[in-house]
């Protein structure tokens, strides 16, 4: 994860990228992606596309890139991206 961090340059930002190498977290929060498609591509326990806006460990808010028709959010990834969850911090 600080290989991706570094990638994208957020060192020093208030970004953290966080791993969940078994899915404890992505199944706490309801965030797995179930669909059959994704999972026959990728396989099982992966986590849906989101953004989450986290203050002193209490959830503000989250945002899911998701539609019935693409399941990923790969068509439309905004509501998971830097803009779509700034939105939510105003």
């Amino acid at each position: 994860m600080m290989n991706w961090a570094k990638s994208q340059k957020t060192a020093l930002t208030m970004l953290t990228f966080l791993g969940d190498p078994n899915s404890k977290l992505t199944k706490a929060c309801d965030l797995e992606l179930t669909h059959p498609g994704p999972i026959e591509v990728l396989g099982p326990g992966r986590c849906k596309r989101f953004a989450m806006h986290v203050v002193d460990g209490e959830i503000k808010a989250v945002n899911v890139s998701e539609s019935e028709d693409d399941p990923t959010g790969d068509s439309d990834p905004s509501l998971s991206l830097a803009d779509g969850i700034m939105a939510t911090m105003k």
